[in-house]
């Protein structure tokens, strides 16, 4: 991590215009995931893959752990061309609400399932939706399953999150889902949260349990409760503008090699999936099983709100969940 800041001093000056003769062109890859995180561990071997084929035309650099600024912040930087590359999860709806889709409770079977829909609205829907607001996503990775933690009591229905105060993303879609299971939804940035649960500013929150173990929650936490509530994924994504200042060949391989490994990080995060309860729960946290059909139930709302707010988000809906059949396990 040391070695990542004192690169920092240089590299967040970098723009995209043509690099000078003998200088090699740096590619900043900022994300807000915790070192060590699947999101950190898709973006290390994504550059690792890059560098590979890029050779001495550029070289990817990774900054994890909001090293270059919140999601938020990230963002408007991509777009500047003061950096080249962003891993926005849950906050992607914010820039176009197709993206909610991903917000609806249980709407993903599996990740064969997800990689059915990827196939199906990703580049015909998703992309362009992001494209419009001059923001290029070039794949869809992992982020993961979603589990919710807590210091109070386990919980296993909605009813037992009633007056919790569980952070979420700044994610409005988040923020409507925990409204609706009765909690009290705080959004904040997750390189804040560890302090808040330490403090007690919030009860809970709900993550990946990749990035529940990267952050360490399991130090400030007592109940891990496994509700699989929404599968979350990340979206390498460039400036439409600042990528296109890029030379193509550096473009094409850019693209290419986030496409590749989407896959490789599906499959990490369903081998690491198991491993980490066991893990989370040898590091002190009591891990349960929440009811899934009472959490069905009391997320319709979210779906009637999906088809209601976003255009065609009813076709989006039917679509995704006839994708379902036969997907796997």
């Amino acid at each position: 991590m040391e070695l990542k800041h004192i690169a920092l001093i240089g590299a967040v000056a970098v723009t995209l215009q043509a690099a000078p003769a003998l200088a090699q062109t740096e590619i900043i890859f900022g994300l807000s995931a915790a070192d060590g995180s699947l999101q950190d561990q898709t973006a290390e071997e994504f550059a690792r893959r890059a560098n590979e084929k890029l050779g001495d035309k550029a070289v990817v650099k990774v900054f994890d752990s909001s090293q270059l600024g919140k999601d938020k912040d990230m963002l408007q930087k991509i777009k500047l061309g003061t950096m080249h590359i962003t891993l926005p999860s849950s906050t992607m709806p914010e820039i176009a609400p197709e993206y909610a889709l991903f917000d609806l409770p249980f709407l993903v079977a599996d990740r064969a399932h997800l990689a059915k829909i990827d196939e199906a609205l990703f580049d015909s829907v998703l992309k362009p939706a992001a494209e419009a607001k001059g923001y290029k996503p070039l794949a869809i990775w992992e982020n993961g399953f979603r589990q919710i933690t807590n210091s109070k009591h386990a919980v296993t229905t909605p009813a037992d999150l009633k007056g919790l105060k569980i952070r979420t993303p700044n994610s409005s879609w988040r923020v409507a889902m925990f409204q609706e299971y009765g909690a009290n939804p705080t959004p904040m940035p997750f390189s804040e949260l560890f302090v808040a649960l330490q403090t007690g500013v919030v009860d809970g929150q709900e993550n990946p349990m990749t990035n529940i173990d990267g952050g360490k929650l399991n130090e400030v936490q007592k109940y891990l409760s496994l509700s699989n509530h929404v599968y979350s994924p990340a979206y390498p994504t460039v400036g439409v503008k600042a990528f296109e200042k890029l030379d193509p060949e550096v473009q094409k391989i850019i693209e290419e090699t986030a496409q590749e490994v989407a896959l490789w990080a599906r499959e990490q995060g369903e081998a690491q999936d198991a491993e980490l309860v066991g893990k989370l729960e040898a590091g002190g946290l009591e891990v349960n099983k929440t009811d899934r059909d009472a959490f069905v139930e009391a997320s319709k709302p979210i779906y009637e709100k999906f088809a209601a707010e976003v255009t065609g988000g009813q076709e989006m809906i039917d679509q995704a969940l006839s994708l379902a059949n036969g997907s796997g396990s």
